[in-house]
């Protein structure tokens, strides 16, 4: 599930788009590189996302990143974030 995009469907920020940075076996640690950054991503219960399994271009840049274990910055999450909702928006 790594380099995933994830909505949030409970809590304070629901609605919200991440990607999914880590996971352990009940929780997802998720980040959108603005607010919740790659260095310190929020903590989520697995129930309160919807795992999004669609990609965009870009977000296949960060799952080659995080397959090889590089760093995978902030500017990279915010955009293929952006570039996410843009293709939605378009569809």
């Amino acid at each position: 599930m790594q380099g995933q995009f994830a909505r949030s469907i409970a809590g304070h920020d629901h609605g919200n788009l991440y990607i999914i940075i880590e996971e352990t076996e009940n929780e997802v640690f998720v980040a959108d590189g603005i607010l919740k950054l790659c260095e310190k991503p929020k903590r989520k219960n697995r129930k309160h996302i919807q795992i999004i399994k669609k990609e965009c271009e870009y977000n296949k840049v960060i799952l080659h990143k995080m397959e090889n274990h590089e760093v995978v910055s902030n500017e990279e999450v915010k955009r293929a974030i952006k570039l996410y909702e843009l293709e939605v928006k378009h569809v």
